[in-house]
């Protein structure tokens, strides 16, 4: 944090850590005309990690007894694997790569929520770099405009199956016949438009919302190390400790989540009506 000649308050600690170097100033909720840097760079970064890790483990791969990194990849697969057979009954021969991408990519995008929330900020400042990068923000999912675009892709993808299935003509049927019948084709529109929006806003929104709160309460308690007491020493330590173990389940369990809605909206594409 830039110095200002005082230490900062709580909420001007808080507001400076949830802020975003960005293109310009965001005063929306939702602003799709600017660009999030930090959020852009970590989540290209932790893709590349992603790829880079899997390269790793299948250039490693044996066929004889696998050591612990190549198991501990293996099973990740076969769950995504086994996952994605019980949910889209079709080809599978992207479908399941795709899967196991999007639960890679987002588990490695979550974790960077382990990283101490000063970090940054003090090696900015060490560097002299704190004027020219005052905002950083290290956890792409924690930013609403990440979840909401990784949901548009999601919801691309569905589209194009949709296409690829039923055709052009199928999938206008449908979104004319179900679930009410032809005569009923207007609300039957209508219903189908807000299915859509409501399954792509609610898949970014809710890892956004999970991430975020995580993130503040990461923030809250590193307030705690603020106090000069030993209760605000002990509560640090102890609450700290607590939540970065409980987050660990956080973390994984909304890789899960995004992964396995992906898989469900998939194969709905693959089912008519």
């Amino acid at each position: 944090m830039a110095s200002t000649g005082h230490a900062p308050t709580a909420s001007e600690y808080i507001v400076h850590h949830l802020g975003h170097f960005s293109t310009h100033h965001q005063d929306k909720i939702v602003d799709f005309t600017i660009i999030n840097m930090d959020t852009v760079f970590w989540s290209v970064a932790m893709g590349v990690l992603g790829c880079f890790i899997m390269w790793l483990a299948a250039r490693k791969a044996t066929s004889g007894v696998p050591g612990r990194f190549q198991a501990f990849v293996e099973m990740v697969v076969e769950m995504v694997e086994d996952q994605s057979k019980s949910i889209v009954h079709g080809d599978r021969r992207f479908i399941a790569p795709l899967a196991l991408t999007v639960f890679v990519w987002v588990a490695l995008m979550n974790s960077l929520d382990f990283l101490p929330v000063d970090m940054f900020a003090a090696l900015f400042s060490l560097l002299g770099l704190e004027n020219v990068i005052p905002y950083h923000r290290v956890v792409p999912t924690a930013d609403l405009n990440g979840t909401l675009g990784m949901s548009l892709g999601v919801l691309a993808v569905v589209i194009y199956y949709n296409l690829k299935i039923k055709g052009v003509g199928g999938w206008l049927h449908e979104w004319l016949a179900a679930p009410f019948g032809i005569w009923m084709a207007p609300f039957n529109v209508l219903l189908n438009l807000i299915e859509y929006l409501a399954r792509t806003i609610s898949l970014g929104m809710r890892l956004f919302g999970n991430m975020y709160a995580g993130e503040l309460l990461f923030l809250l308690i590193a307030l705690l190390g603020s106090m000069a007491t030993a209760f605000g020493f002990i509560g640090h330590v102890i609450a700290g400790s607590m939540w970065a173990i409980f987050h660990i389940l956080i973390v994984f369990l909304q890789a899960f989540i995004f992964m396995m809605l992906t898989l469900v909206y998939i194969g709905q594409a693959h089912e008519a009506h």
